[in-house]
């Protein structure tokens, strides 16, 4: 069995042809590029059981010889995929399980699964390989054309593949930034044999939300905050195509969940140990949720106040002048998102991610004393929690600054006690974290009223809704209409989350 360690980039064609001419190439090169054309077959059972367990299995044919491969296991983390693969070379288009001295079948493909399997979908496409000297490791860099298909449809296929044959896992991502700054690339998490079972299962992309892993009790504090921050950067990744090129706002509301989620555990990796790569990570972060924000911003308020206000008085002008207003302003913050520097930029920052998640940050310093998760979660959850309900007491002298800060409190506590439920007693999490939801979403309908507020301020400034004022104004009317409910509904949540136990207290780490 061999461990492959490779990292996946989507790239467009017409890039792929500038990338190919590249004198960085020849550069690195140790010897002429080989171009092959590889088709491959895939199989599952019929309830696309292999697929169900995390295998996939295929028959390679690569000129005049063909290859049977397994693979299974494994993780994706930014792109980077590493399975366990097993292959041996076959003498025809036909799977053999006969006795081999390098696979057991029957260990990783029982013969009750082996007896059901089919061919199911075709990856055919040519490929261009050659290996790279790169600072010391030896990449191989394949560049792939051609398309994924099945009985009735087809996908194409455009992607780089960076195959790690010796070094260390973070030099792919270098190469990646290098490659980078020559042409447009993105991460990639989804295999070529993933793409085809989409394409068999009518897969239709849409808006992924975040899955908190399962932290171990006994794991350390390093080996847990990896975790979440690698859980957090998939829920990212997973969004951040649809955000770019959908017109559905949810890609872009998923964006910022995991971003808050991502600054959440970056502060306690802070708390862990200080390093400048992450001090600097962090504020990168911290631009982007502002700027995501603002999008999001236009997106809320046009969907929950101007559409319906426009649903409601059909016909008039004033309000349908200021929707069209702020659709524009709308349309102008998602240009910007999606324009090429700063979809570079969004690629980049990922990649720093994963340089640094490879990097010397969480190798302990010789003779330190490792922390516990179990600990580390316990004095972080009760002091968030003393802050919030500190805030709350408060609440009849909130103003909005302060309304928005005691937000950012929940939100805090909230992702925290989701992180490291699985350490604690699930019943007590479920219902500590179901009152807390309940406070934030009051919260977050409070500030949809006070961002309300300030976008229409910005609208009325605006020369083309001089002599619209009047459906400002009424805007207003409509937004404030609800506030004192909304204030009514939050304490009600407040005191009913007041009442929850924290499940934290008298548990121990066995």
């Amino acid at each position: 069995m061999a461990i492959e360690t490779e990292l996946k980039l989507r790239i467009a064609p017409e890039q792929l042809a500038r990338l190919k001419r590249h004198p960085l190439l020849r550069k690195l090169q140790v010897a002429r590029p080989v171009a092959r054309r590889l088709y491959n077959i895939y199989y599952d059972t019929p309830k696309l059981e292999l697929h169900q367990s995390a295998m996939a299995l295929r028959l390679r044919r690569a000129g005049g010889q063909w290859l049977q491969t397994l693979k299974g296991g494994g993780s994706v983390k930014a792109g980077m995929h590493q399975r366990n693969e097993w292959e041996i070379p076959v003498s025809r288009a036909a799977l053999d399980f006969s006795p081999s001295q390098t696979v057991d079948w029957e260990a990783h493909l029982p013969l009750r699964l082996r007896k059901k399997l089919q061919p199911i979908f075709v990856t055919d496409f040519s490929r261009t390989s050659r290996i790279l000297d790169w600072q010391g490791a030896r990449i191989e860099l394949c560049m792939d054309h051609g398309e994924v298909r099945t009985d009735h449809h087809s996908t194409p296929i455009c992607e780089l593949e960076l195959e790690l044959k010796s070094g260390e896992p973070r030099q792919l991502f270098e190469l990646a930034l290098a490659l980078l700054e020559i042409v447009p690339l993105e991460l990639e998490p989804v295999s070529k044999a993933e793409h085809g079972y989409r394409l068999l299962t009518g897969y239709a992309d849409r808006p992924v939300k975040g899955v908190v892993p399962d932290i171990a009790k006994n794991a350390t504090l390093a080996e847990a905050l990896q975790t979440l921050i690698w859980s957090c950067l998939l829920h990212l990744q997973s969004n951040l195509r649809g955000a770019m090129t959908s017109d559905d706002a949810e890609y872009l509301h998923q964006m910022r969940v995991a971003l808050r989620r991502l600054r959440v555990v970056l502060r306690m990796a802070e708390k862990f140990r200080a390093d400048e790569s992450l001090s600097a990570l962090s504020k990168d972060i911290a631009a982007l949720c502002v700027a995501l924000g603002r999008i999001r911003e236009w997106d809320v308020f046009i969907a929950e106040t101007v559409q319906p206000m426009c649903a409601r008085m059909a016909g008039h002008a004033g309000l349908q002048a200021l929707l069209a207003t702020s659709e524009r302003q709308r349309a102008a913050c998602y240009a910007e998102l999606r324009g090429t520097k700063q979809a570079r930029e969004l690629q980049r920052l990922i990649l720093r991610f994963a340089l640094w998640m490879n990097g010397a940050y969480w190798q302990p310093p010789q003779g330190e004393t490792v922390p516990l998760v179990h600990d580390f979660a316990t004095r972080r959850l009760r002091k968030l929690a003393k802050r919030f309900a500190q805030a709350g007491r408060q609440l009849d002298t909130l103003d909005n600054v302060r309304l928005h800060a005691l937000r950012i409190l929940a939100k805090k506590l909230r992702y925290s006690a989701e992180f490291f439920a699985a350490l604690y007693d699930r019943q007590k999490t479920g219902s500590f974290l179901a009152a807390l939801s309940e406070v934030q979403d009051v919260l977050g309908q409070i500030n949809d009223v006070a961002v309300a507020h300030r976008l229409l301020d910005e609208l009325a400034a605006l020369p083309e809704l001089s002599v619209h004022q009047e459906a400002v104004a009424l805007a207003k009317g409509w937004i404030a209409h609800g506030l004192t409910r909304q204030l009514t509904a939050l304490r009600r949540a407040i005191q009913n989350f007041n009442k929850q136990r924290t499940f934290w207290k008298n548990n121990s780490a066995g």
